[in-house]
């Protein structure tokens, strides 16, 4: 996982092998119980999202940027 991170999506390579890993990954730990992926690097949502797994995912660019828009503006 850390290699396609850093020697692949740093460096703006998207390759289909790393997707089918990723989602490889995702199946295995569905059938260990997981009921969601955390999406927990800014890299990884640029391979996978949610289209690509019928687990719910938590993409934390998102989450992160929505939190730190929300503090801006003083909502929490």
């Amino acid at each position: 996982i850390s290699r396609v991170i850093y020697e692949e999506l740093c460096k703006g390579q998207f390759k289909k092998s790393s997707k089918e890993f990723y989602l490889s990954v995702a199946q295995k730990l569905k059938s260990q119980g997981a009921q969601g992926l955390i999406l927990g690097c800014t890299e990884i949502p640029l391979l996978i999202s949610q289209e690509d797994t019928d687990l719910e995912v938590f993409n934390t660019t998102i989450l992160h940027s929505q939190m730190a828009a929300d503090f801006a503006l003083d909502i929490y």
